[in-house]
């Protein structure tokens, strides 16, 4: 009996160590810890009140009730949205920290010269959660309609306009950028840290220019207290169907979208990430979210599987070098 006590306890002491070495994410499966036991959150990179933040609240909800845990968003905003980029990036890979991956993410090579991460290697993806237009609006105190009396306004008064958007080399400033280098203009980049901030100065009238997502546009449009002069998108909004697309306005072959999606820290277990995969396809199909991304210019686009999200975010990433080139952005 006292061998037998001896062996079980050293069976037991090098399974503590075996356990001790794994991933949060591996030790759970090991001892048959059901996932989720404990409250998830994702962690959007963004200040409250824009896309990405109204994307991440609109779907935690039915992830929670999905799970049986509460799904909580925490907004990390800075950097252009690296800081919490980062953070999610260095988590654990156990399904507890979840990031709100969007396209300026594979933005970030290109633009941020030393970063802890990589947009590829660094994530697990788990599923596209949407796309939407951008929208270039103005206050209705500068003297412009559309998009070719910008660029009149902007050759004629070459250090007179100016233009907010989420954050610097994010889709937003690089549509601008474009639009500029196409046109032959000049206009100075007002970086905020988030859409829902950029609007305030907008509709303010401290910055006259606003290239920004539809959430945090649409409702000053429809009251008046901004003009919409184009949409980024290869075709009209919906949500705005008088208002012509960049292509339409004189730039032929236009067309940039923002895109959101959810993804977890590298390394975290396949099953762990099909669950969540599983959660939120259902989630985005409820017809709370999907009213609630129709309402700001969004569907609810979501992949098949985990690999067709990886295999975007792959070919967004090697995408943005030659563009970013081709407008001016260092």
């Amino acid at each position: 009996n006292a061998i037998l006590r001896q062996s079980a306890g050293a069976l037991l002491a090098a399974a503590c160590l075996v356990l001790a070495g794994m991933p949060a994410g591996a030790q759970a499966q090991a001892l048959g810890t059901d996932y989720p036991n404990r409250p998830i959150r994702i962690i959007v990179s963004y200040a409250p009140g824009g896309v990405t933040d109204i994307i991440a609240r609109a779907v935690a909800q039915p992830m929670s009730e999905a799970l049986g845990q509460p799904v909580t968003v925490e907004n990390r905003p800075g950097a252009a949205g690296v800081i919490g980029t980062e953070l999610v990036a260095a988590a654990p890979p156990d399904g507890y920290t979840l990031l709100m991956f969007v396209d300026g993410n594979s933005m970030m090579p290109t633009a941020i010269r030393q970063l802890k991460h990589d947009p590829v290697r660094s994530f697990a993806p788990i599923s596209l959660l949407g796309r939407g237009s951008l929208v270039l609006v103005s206050h209705p105190d500068l003297p412009v309609s559309n998009l070719q009396d910008v660029i009149g306004f902007g050759r004629a008064n070459p250090n007179a306009l100016s233009f907010a958007t989420p954050g610097k080399s994010g889709p937003q400033h690089l549509a601008f950028e474009t639009i500029k280098a196409h046109a032959g203009f000049n206009a100075e980049h007002i970086p905020y840290k988030g859409g829902g901030q950029a609007i305030i100065d907008v509709v303010a009238g401290q910055v006259k220019l606003g290239m920004l997502g539809m959430a945090p546009a649409l409702p000053h449009i429809k009251a008046g207290k901004l003009k919409a002069l184009a949409v980024t998108g290869a075709e009209r909004s919906s949500l705005l169907p008088d208002v012509p697309t960049v292509a339409e306005s004189g730039i032929p072959g236009f067309a940039m979208a923002q895109w959101q999606g959810l993804v977890a820290p590298a390394g975290t277990p396949p099953e762990i990430v099909a669950r969540l995969h599983a959660t939120v396809s259902k989630a985005m199909t409820t017809p709370a979210v999907k009213e609630r991304l129709s309402l700001i210019g969004m569907d609810h686009s979501t992949s098949a599987t985990p690999g067709q999200f990886a295999e975007l975010i792959a070919r967004e990433t090697g995408r943005w070098p030659a563009l970013f080139k081709a407008a001016g952005i260092q």
